[in-house]
């Protein structure tokens, strides 16, 4: 959710005290949490940028090569569809640098700490999409075009696995855990 105010973004914390949300073991300042959360977000974000920027650049060589001609149209449609996830999955992880310089020094962190968020977690649905995609695309290519749909089949859903499922897990067993 992104936050169109700053009074509507201090009303998701509490700025009555001390600490930005009571009895969460912190102490520190709801511009303390914020600036936290956004230095994690960036952190998060440079390991994501450089694997999506390179994705992006390694397919846009292929048209270059020589065997590039030998694809037939699946492969040619799969490929300019992959061509637009890398390239809009990498402006959707890079949004948040630019949204920074933009917001920068108005006093607006909770909004671009929540935008980021936002641009992140959409930039990585795209790039879990790409990443199903390339792997479908090079197997098909190499082996045959049932093994690119079964290892895309099986990328999408190790990705689903790790990247949404486990989390979710993990968040359950800890407030499990925390209620004991």
């Amino acid at each position: 959710m992104i936050l169109a105010n700053p009074q509507e973004a201090a009303m998701t914390y509490d700025t009555r005290g001390r600490d930005a949300v009571p009895g969460d073991g912190r102490d520190e300042t709801v511009e303390e949490r914020m600036d936290r959360n956004w230095n994690e977000l960036l952190q998060e974000l440079r390991v994501t940028q450089t694997g999506a920027t390179l994705l992006t650049g390694f397919l846009m060589t292929i048209p270059f090569q020589q065997r590039f001609e030998d694809l037939d149209d699946y492969q040619r449609t799969l490929y300019l569809v992959l061509v637009v996830l890398t390239v809009l999955a990498t402006a959707l992880i890079l949004a948040p640098v630019s949204l920074h310089r933009e917001l920068f020094r108005r006093r607006m962190k909770p909004q671009l700490v929540s935008a980021g968020n936002l641009f992140a977690r959409l930039g990585l649905v795209v790039l879990a999409l790409a990443l199903v995609g390339v792997a479908s695309l090079l197997f098909d290519v190499v082996v045959s075009r049932q093994a690119g749909q079964v290892v895309g089949a099986t990328s999408a859903a190790v990705l689903v696995l790790v990247w949404w499922v486990l989390p979710r897990l993990v968040a359950g067993a800890a407030q499990r855990g925390a209620e004991d």
